[in-house]
């Protein structure tokens, strides 16, 4: 049976489960390293606890041989650094305004970011106030897509259309018109392309 982690060692093991993501296992130096701790042998010690507690499976005949050894249903708490709007634009904040644990199983590639949802303009696409958008700002976006733009330093998440010089940002309800913009629309920026939402079940007593 699983045990509760400490602090540090949900750090590492959230280190190890990010690197895992890139297929990558790192050695003890590279986990010292980027935990500033100046011997292996501190993270010797939080890998032997992790260990014991069920998270990892380690062979030390191995470099980096670290094996990830808990199911899907583990979740790990990551920021949301605002609310777009799925209606009247909102302004995305520069800090963390909240967090979620998401399962591992949700991917979310490096230099994503995740904002939640609020207005009823994707009612019809099944996105609702209170969902999580993963966004990956390296896309190019298509087509089709759900994307989250700025505009006029508004946050907004729409479907994109692109025909010749014009963007059109499409809601999925028919109570809202789309916005129709120039392509060279100096308040105008593409954020990023919506690669997944996440809804929590969960209801909050009180």
């Amino acid at each position: 049976m699983q045990k509760e982690l400490t602090k540090i060692q949900q750090d590492i093991l959230n280190y190890l489960i990010e690197l895992k993501s890139k297929s990558a296992v790192p050695t003890l130096a590279e986990i010292a390293k980027h935990f500033e701790y100046k011997n292996r042998s501190t993270v010797q010690q939080h890998l032997q606890s992790i260990e014991k507690k069920g998270f990892i499976k380690r062979n030390p005949k191995i470099s980096g041989g670290i094996e990830l050894t808990f199911d899907n249903n583990y979740f790990i708490p990551r920021p949301i650094l605002g609310e777009v709007a799925a209606g009247n634009p909102l302004t995305i904040y520069p800090d963390s305004i909240d967090t979620i644990e998401l399962p591992t199983i949700a991917h979310v590639p490096n230099d994503s970011f995740l904002l939640k949802v609020k207005g009823d303009s994707l009612k019809d696409a099944y996105i609702f106030t209170g969902d999580i958008v993963i966004v990956n700002p390296n896309l190019q976006a298509e087509n089709g897509q759900f994307v989250v733009a700025v505009l006029d330093n508004a946050a907004v998440v729409k479907r994109f259309v692109k025909k010749n010089d014009l963007i059109e940002l499409h809601s999925e309800n028919t109570e809202y018109e789309p916005i129709i913009i120039e392509s060279t629309h100096p308040n105008f920026q593409l954020v990023g392309v919506v690669i997944g939402v996440y809804r929590t079940m969960a209801k909050k007593v009180g």
